[in-house]
């Protein structure tokens, strides 16, 4: 059976799933998004991602159409008719069908799609050898202008810094503030093991997205008695790292084994990260909102 997927009420195959070209989602990327994973039937971190959708659509002044507990229902729903029991969920806000013009005041209603289906971000090996990655020469934006915990539809400057690491040969690039700081990976946060066996990550201030990957990844290594801190480093702190990886909800933790040929410790994923990467899966598939 096709991918059943949900539009304004409304269940439809995924080849009939269509919004107006008028929505402005599509003309000005105006809406958020949030993205969340299924493990064995359950949800993680489920009311985590629905208060941040909130959250974002109420700094964009985006007045979501269903309440809290319609989105919660409406998402369940979803997943039961698609009944995939390991998967990825999308949701979606945009501003809704207006004019031509860039006011949103004219969007009368705003348009809810979620999508369940599969993803895959990386192949296996490198989760398991770990991965190249570049800096990009395409600055994050800055802090001040565009909130970086609004996780909006407009991600045109993270696609430029995944083209970046496409050119190169590579499957993803880290982004650098305009002072010159490590931010985060075109779609993921990004953690490093210093000399001294700290984690340190980037903090949001910087212009980091607020990742609940992120947050799950440090609640989980303080609870089995790493340290770790949100610190402020540059390209050299990466380059000297013992140790480096991305998260992310799709991507899960993957370790990155250089950076702009440089190689992060002996070149192959480290034992905090291995470690990791086992105790947040172990954590991911045993502790969601059970729907299957």
């Amino acid at each position: 059976m096709s991918i059943q997927v949900y539009i304004d009420g409304k269940f439809m195959p995924k080849e009939d799933a269509k919004i107006s070209v008028f929505d402005h989602g599509f003309l000005y990327g105006d809406g958020v998004f949030e993205g969340l994973r299924i493990y064995n039937g359950q949800i993680f971190k489920f009311h985590e991602h629905l208060e941040r959708l909130y959250e974002s659509a109420h700094h964009l002044l985006l007045k979501i159409p269903l309440t809290y507990a319609e989105m919660e229902a409406a998402t369940l729903e979803a997943v039961r008719i698609n009944n995939i029991r390991d998967a990825y969920i999308r949701i979606v806000v945009s501003r809704g069908v207006g004019d031509l013009g860039l006011d949103p005041i004219k969007c009368d209603v705003a348009t809810v799609i979620i999508i369940v289906d599969g993803i895959t971000l990386f192949p296996q090996e490198l989760y398991d050898k770990g991965m190249d990655v570049i800096t990009a020469a395409t600055r994050q934006r800055r802090h001040d202008t565009v909130e970086h915990r609004v996780k909006s539809l407009n991600y045109l400057n993270n696609i430029l810094i995944k083209l970046e690491a496409a050119q190169a040969g590579r499957l993803e690039a880290i982004a650098l503030s305009t002072e010159g700081y490590v931010v985060e990976g075109s779609g993921s946060n990004i953690f490093i093991l210093d000399k001294k066996g700290t984690l340190i990550t980037p903090p949001v201030y910087v212009g980091a997205l607020e990742g609940i990957t992120r947050n799950t990844v440090i609640d989980l290594a303080l609870e089995h008695g790493m340290k770790v801190k949100e610190s402020l480093f540059t390209r050299h702190d990466l380059y000297i790292a013992k140790e480096c990886f991305l998260t992310g909800t799709a991507a899960e933790l993957i370790p990155v084994i250089s950076v702009d040929r440089r190689l992060i410790g002996d070149g192959k994923p480290g034992e905090v990260t291995k470690k990791l990467i086992d105790i947040y899966r172990n954590y991911a598939q045993n502790n969601g909102t059970k729907v299957l």
